[in-house]
């Protein structure tokens, strides 16, 4: 099927959310395991609601999801002769008819029951008035059965007494989406169209037009809709937010396509996979006829996956880029970053978590949670930690293993456990309760660092504020 072509025709009318990159995605996978062509194409002819600034944001999602495009962008605004040639084909063959019916007398008409009533159509009521601006309808074919043989749905049959002769033309002169959307797939010789379930209304409608210019319609596969983790309508409270937010939240590009391309399709009970296992497994036979469930802590566990599974220095760069996309700076020579990433790589599931843990190793200072202080800082851990203190500054060589030998045989000395000198440790160099392994903070802390620190604590134990 190397002649496999797809489209990912997204309108500028907002950002680009869950539904729409599930789309783009199952589109672009089945182009690339097919050895096919993905094209992007912008139906902007919305002219009042799209804005360049929407496209922009969609282009920038995109290539940040890594879904490459091998032809477009192509813009509907940009190709309206074209879009005229294929009118003219439809008079030319007697498809189409004038239409001047007000936007008031047809709402009046259908608050009598009917739909259009073919009020204009040749031998079907009086015609249209010479004095208006017509519209274009498509004659549509009456006593027939539109079949469509959905990929995943399996053959859906509409029967064409059910589908109103359409506007395929306005009054004022522009196409309108069931046109263009029919005519671009013909031009662009899209052989699969793959889109969301709420478009299936439309299918039997571009059918139609197919027919009327003499084509081959493409093979149509309409996916079932994401559901909330609650099995309601997918909202901004599941997580339908602009796809860029993911990314700024430190989802992982690799993490989002595994955890989209299991919305709806399946492979076995695999849940983590690559990009490139996703390309080569994927396809239509895979995808289900039930909703996908958008479940955020899924979406959290595959991101933790994908983060463990990369390299020490990849995820020092992937924090670095996360932390300037912020305005601030992680500071330290790429050895010291990696060691970093090492360290916190297994205690978070995103970069944002990353950077919080990260905080009260890679900053100058820290503050001293009252809580932690009061129940660690008490006056009698002064005397151990000054001692603990100085041994630490006589350590050679300021490292995990050998810090942890100082710590152990300090403790020892003073007839302590070592927790009980570990955790008044832990609070003075992060401020909490709570970090990575103590003898891992020591060494990334560093030496000038940890004193500094300590120094701090041992006055807030001796009663300052911490």
């Amino acid at each position: 099927m190397s002649g496999v072509r797809t489209r990912f025709a997204p309108s500028p009318t907002g950002a680009l959310h869950v539904g729409g990159v599930r789309t783009a995605l199952f589109s672009w996978l089945f182009a690339r395991h097919h050895g096919g062509a993905f094209v992007r194409r912008i139906e902007d002819t919305d002219r009042e609601r799209s804005r360049p600034e929407w496209e922009a944001g969609i282009i920038e999602a995109l290539r940040w999801l890594g879904l490459d495009w091998n032809e477009g962008p192509f813009r509907q605004s940009e190709r309206e002769p074209f879009y005229a040639t294929q009118v003219e084909r439809l008079r030319q063959a007697g498809a189409v008819y004038p239409c001047t019916c007000s936007a008031e007398e047809l709402a009046a008409r259908r608050g009598d029951g009917f739909g259009y009533d073919r009020r204009c159509r040749p031998g079907h009521g009086p015609g249209p008035n010479p004095d208006r601006a017509a519209a274009l309808r498509l004659k549509i074919p009456l006593g027939r059965t539109v079949v469509i043989d959905d990929l995943v749905k399996g053959p859906v049959a509409v029967s064409t007494d059910d589908i109103d002769d359409f506007v395929i033309v306005r009054s004022d002169g522009t196409p309108t989406y069931q046109m263009v959307v029919t005519a671009d797939d013909i031009d662009m010789r899209i052989t699969h169209v793959i889109r969301g379930d709420d478009h299936l209304k439309n299918t039997a409608k571009q059918i139609l037009i197919y027919e009327a210019l003499a084509a081959t319609p493409p093979a149509f596969a309409h996916l079932p809709q994401v559901l909330g983790a609650d099995r309601g309508r997918l909202s901004k409270r599941h997580g339908a937010t602009d796809v860029l937010s993911y990314r700024d939240a430190g989802y992982l590009p690799d993490a989002l396509v595994n955890f989209m391309a299991r919305l709806g399709w399946a492979h076995g009970d695999d849940e983590f996979l690559t990009r490139s296992q996703l390309v080569e497994l994927f396809d239509l036979a895979g995808v289900g006829r039930s909703a996908g469930v958008f479940d955020r802590e899924k979406l959290d566990w595959l991101n933790g996956e994908h983060l463990r599974r990369l390299a020490d220095p990849e995820i020092a760069t992937l924090l670095r880029d996360f932390l300037a996309r912020r305005g601030e700076t992680l500071e330290g020579d790429p050895a010291w970053q990696a060691r970093l990433a090492g360290v916190l790589r297994d205690r978070a599931r995103t970069l944002e978590e990353l950077a919080e843990q990260s905080i009260a190793l890679r900053t100058a200072s820290i503050h001293i949670d009252p809580k932690a202080a009061q129940r660690c800082l008490s006056p009698e851990i002064v005397a151990p930690l000054r001692q603990l203190q100085s041994a630490l500054q006589r350590c050679g060589e300021w490292r995990a293993a050998e810090l942890e030998t100082t710590v152990r045989a300090t403790a020892d000395a003073l007839g302590l456990k070592l927790g009980a000198l570990a955790q008044p440790l832990r609070v003075a160099l992060t401020g909490s309760t709570a970090s990575p392994g103590i003898f891992d903070v020591l060494e990334l802390v560093g030496r000038e660092r940890s004193a500094a620190r300590i120094d701090h604590a041992l006055a807030v134990a001796a009663g300052g504020p911490p």
